[in-house]
């Protein structure tokens, strides 16, 4: 994980460079705006992974004398039959709707999409699957 961090984080700065030429040459408020944002995922992704490759430990990827065969095994955890995303997705298409037609409808949807992405979040706290 330390190698696609360090790539970011380098895309990051190519980006920042090509920013402030465009902005210099352009004056375009746009493109600017969009490449600055650019900026700031590019950085705000190295940064993620390289935070979790410090937490987690070495990786394979990171070893250059590593096979294939030294990343097969679990991964984590991805729920199988989950139809909280969808919820989760629906209300916030409301929200957004919302957003255009009115305050009131956008209040609905923020519940909404609260109350979604709680039931998600603590899906497995109870019923079968409580721990």
């Amino acid at each position: 994980m330390k190698v696609q961090g360090w790539m970011f984080l380098l895309c990051g700065v190519f980006f920042a460079a090509v920013d402030l030429v465009y902005w210099f040459w352009s004056k375009d408020p746009t493109g600017t705006t969009a490449l600055g944002i650019t900026v700031g995922l590019a950085f705000m992704i190295g940064y993620y992974l390289l935070y979790t490759a410090a937490r987690i430990g070495p990786q394979p990827e990171d070893d250059k004398q590593a096979e294939v065969a030294d990343g097969a095994g679990e991964i984590g955890f991805y729920s199988p039959h989950s139809w909280w995303p969808l919820f989760v997705g629906l209300a916030a298409a409301l929200t957004f709707f919302g957003f255009v037609i009115g305050w009131w409808l956008f209040m609905i949807g923020v519940a909404l999409t609260i109350l979604a992405t709680i039931g998600w979040v603590f899906q497995y706290y109870r019923g079968n699957f409580a721990h």
